[in-house]
């Protein structure tokens, strides 16, 4: 059984890749081809938003919306310490410290609630996480924001597709932020992402950063990183955006099948006025340990996203001595993902839930 089934997929889809691959093999344009262009017209259409740029990774979409609001050494970001190291890693890299807000026990997602306390004179941006694939709070994050003047960047690296209040994810904030990973709902066959916003000058400058600081051939008015996602991986990811609404469809669907069969083990809450495109199935459980094991020997993979929150990290623990987190902290011991993707097989799912059982 595979833990994310990309070879289902890909035998699915296999004329429709081949053939949007085969075309960039043969014109050759591996940097900026067409279909960079191609699919950020698609994607921005798709998410709602007025501008779309592809960049590398969705960790260099996290570091190029920072340098684009212009995120110094001594700014604070707001952020969840739950959620994959690249969250909290760029703030880190430009020199600005990230402020952490503990969890919602039942989403782990930020608590929207506990924001406002945490801003101070320093701080510059909130990033929410629109964890396991579901949005966090952004109405009323973005009220916070205004009020105090600050912008914010939504981390829906596990995000897109999902939908909150009938908007999509990645159209929420200032900007989004996305991920293309491999085992992404929409995944590429290496590393790409995306950054969405409706501000043209911010458009402008993270299409620049993600070029060298590039405003024309040999021309930098600003300093930049190499963060362009390659014409191959956007190949892909044109090939598989047919197939994308079916497998949104799929996954919510099994999903709520998973909810039935397993509830007992206190699934991760989606709340009513959003949809979860599931990048995960996340379960809590005190006994994960012995369950993971249990599931190994029954050959059935699990994951644990994540096993630490930020501020326990080596890197990071003593910037953050002192403080605790207790539910981000209590999610990291208890949550344990199972296989989720659109190819699941029912059957799979009936295996899972018995073994568990």
């Amino acid at each position: 059984m595979e833990f994310t089934d990309l070879k289902t997929q890909y035998r699915v889809l296999q004329k429709e890749i081949d053939a949007r691959m085969k075309r960039v093999l043969e014109h050759g344009q591996y940097i900026l081809g067409p279909e960079v262009g191609e699919l950020e017209e698609k994607l921005a259409a798709y998410a709602g938003s007025k501008h779309c740029i592809t960049v590398a990774s969705g960790t260099e979409a996290l570091l190029i919306a920072l340098m684009a609001l212009d995120i110094k050494p001594g700014d604070e970001v707001i952020t969840t310490p739950f959620t994959f190291i690249a969250t909290g890693e760029m703030i880190v890299l430009l020199g600005a410290k990230p402020v952490f807000v503990d969890v919602e026990e039942d989403t782990a997602n930020i608590d929207a609630s506990r924001i406002a306390a945490a801003i101070t004179p320093k701080t510059r941006a909130i990033m929410p996480v629109s964890l396991y694939g579901q949005p966090a709070d952004m109405d009323e994050i973005n009220a916070i924001a205004a009020k105090h003047k600050l912008a914010v960047i939504e981390d829906a690296a596990q995000s897109f597709g999902a939908t909150y209040k009938g908007r999509k994810s990645c159209n929420l904030s200032t900007i989004g932020a996305t991920s293309f990973f491999p085992s992404k709902p929409l995944g590429c066959y290496g590393d790409g992402g995306a950054l969405f916003t409706n501000d043209a000058a911010l458009a402008t400058a993270m299409r620049e950063i993600r070029h060298h600081g590039q405003s024309g051939r040999y021309v930098h008015t600003r300093i930049g990183v190499g963060g362009r996602m390659d014409s191959l991986q956007c190949a892909v990811v044109l090939a598989k955006l047919g197939r994308f609404d079916w497998e949104l469809e799929r996954r919510i669907a099994l999903a709520k099948r998973y909810d039935k069969l397993l509830e007992r083990f206190r699934p991760i809450r989606v709340k009513p006025d959003r949809t979860s495109v599931f990048a995960q199935y996340t379960l809590r459980t005190p006994e994960r340990d012995r369950i993971q094991q249990a599931l190994k020997e029954k050959g059935i993979p699990t994951a644990v996203h994540y096993p630490q929150s930020l501020h326990q990290q080596p890197a990071y623990a003593h910037a953050y001595r002192g403080l605790s987190f207790p539910l981000s902290e209590k999610l990291a011991r208890e949550v344990i993902s199972l296989p989720m993707s659109a190819d699941l097989a029912e059957a799979d799912q009936d295996r899972i839930a018995a073994a568990l059982a």
